[in-house]
């Protein structure tokens, strides 16, 4: 693959990711949720969820899939993490995955019990 000689992260990050694909035995959907859970531990920006639309759409991802990646990774990466990932996810691929105002408030008062507790 050739690119652009000024471009030495570009290049660098597509030489991973060709290795990484030719190693990895998952089908293209899995692997998809797989980096899209690896990203939201990550804190990642939108634009690390945009470079996974393509993949995302190939594999005909839906929204709830998606959704369902950040309730079972919710536990392990905590609230902020996944409000984070909800609202870069929705900015990189136009889904409409936000929080609505009620379930935050829950999820606020939850969490602020459980601080409680310890």
């Amino acid at each position: 693959m050739a690119t652009a000689p000024d471009a030495p992260v570009l290049d660098t990050l597509t030489a991973m990711t060709i290795d990484s694909l030719e190693r990895c035995h998952m089908d293209v959907g899995a692997l998809v949720l797989t980096r899209i859970a690896a990203l939201v531990a990550m804190d990642a920006p939108a634009v690390s969820y945009l470079a996974h639309a393509g993949a995302a759409a190939e594999a005909n991802l839906t929204t709830e899939q998606l959704q369902d990646v950040l309730v079972a990774i919710a536990p392990v990466v905590g609230t902020a993490r996944v409000m984070s990932a909800a609202s870069h996810m929705a900015e990189a691929f136009g889904l409409a995955l936000a929080v609505e105002e009620s379930e935050a408030q829950t999820i606020a008062e939850a969490e602020a019990q459980s601080m409680g507790n310890t």
